[in-house]
């Protein structure tokens, strides 16, 4: 654990999950390479270029219905080291070149390191420290692909007299759950109020605020947001909460700053939480949502050029994206559509 945490638990007591974990992410990603094999994990992206592919169709066939609005922002939340954008700005290109010279790329991104490796690949790309600075005077087209999952996140628990707030606090052994704080039942859902004792529910207010604010700028922009992700639709319990190290498994509380942590993200919460302001479509497991934007015509095109090494690897990565057993089922597609744009691709039906 990092230093400046553990001393600011001494100094200040139980503090809640959510800002522990926004300090841990701040220095995390600051610090080191999680990409990759070499790193924590593996994104999507990082497993095939077919995935920023087929966002970047994604996009240009919405765009193209919408009437072929001009300019636009393109954004992404979190784009790692830039290979989700570089890999869809190339399909883009192919597929719809008057968007590709309508639009401005925009980068939500807080860490200077990742900073200098998105430039490597994407360095026409405008940089924002979060949403509040990206162009408001153009339609939006926004991509976060794990992004939500890795927001600072608030867990309740049950217990025997009631719900509690966990808070993390020092022990003699390091950090710890602290449990002394009640819960505001506001917070949970009255599905869940009366689960046994043990239980534990799960609120990521972040995750929520940024739907909320992407699907404000929605209707008064226009334009769309696709959030890729692993999750489920809730309420529901269950501790969540994860952290990767060296692609292992580690205890979030004794890695702090060190691993990737993150939860499951609850795709019924962030739907609700842009409702009011945007159309909603899915949540659909990702799986069939790459197939039905055509993923295995793309594998068969690429294979084709390939030689037998080479099929072996994309045949994989197709497996790995689309398997119900991998990512197929776990990770989960949804879209938020402004009020007069047509419905998109890969989201048979609306959920309001």
């Amino acid at each position: 654990m990092i230093a400046d945490i553990e001393a600011l638990l001494r100094r200040e007591g139980p503090l809640p999950l959510a800002r522990v974990m926004a300090l841990a992410a701040d220095h995390y990603y600051a610090t080191r390479e999680p990409f990759g094999v070499a790193g924590d994990f593996v994104t999507a992206p990082e497993i095939s270029q077919m995935f920023g592919e087929l966002i970047g169709l994604w996009l240009a066939d919405l765009w193209q219905r919408a009437g072929s609005p001009a300019p636009v922002a393109l954004a992404e939340l979190g784009p790692g080291r830039g290979t989700l954008m570089a890999d869809a700005l190339r399909a883009i290109a192919k597929a719809a070149p008057g968007l590709r010279a309508a639009l401005s790329v925009q980068f939500v991104e807080k860490s200077p390191r990742l900073r200098a490796l998105q430039a490597k690949v994407v360095p026409d790309a405008t940089w924002h420290d979060d949403l509040s600075t990206l162009p408001d005077d153009r339609p939006l087209l926004l991509v976060a692909n794990e992004f939500l999952d890795a927001l600072p996140l608030t867990q309740f628990e049950r217990v025997e007299d009631g719900w509690v707030m966990r808070r993390v606090e020092i022990g003699s052994a390091g950090p710890r759950w602290d449990r002394s704080v009640g819960a505001n039942l506001a917070f949970l859902p009255a599905e869940i109020r009366d689960a046994p004792v043990g239980q534990v529910h799960e609120r990521n207010f972040g995750a929520e605020q940024v739907a909320a604010a992407v699907a404000r700028r929605l209707a008064a922009q226009g334009g769309a947001a696709l959030f890729i992700d692993y999750g489920y639709a809730g309420p529901a319990t269950g501790d969540t909460l994860q952290a990767l190290k060296g692609g292992h498994y580690a205890d979030p509380l004794q890695t702090l700053g060190e691993a990737d942590v993150s939860a499951h993200v609850d795709f019924a919460a962030i739907a609700r939480a842009a409702r009011p302001n945007a159309q909603v479509f899915g949540p659909e497991a990702q799986g069939m949502f790459l197939e039905s934007l055509g993923l295995a015509d793309r594998a068969e095109a690429l294979k084709r050029l390939a030689s037998l090494e080479r099929r072996a690897e994309i045949e994989a990565a197709h497996v790995r994206l689309t398997a119900p057993g991998a990512m197929g089922r776990l990770f989960q597609a949804l879209a938020l559509v402004a009020e007069g744009w047509p419905v998109p691709a890969g989201f048979p039906i609306s959920a309001g």
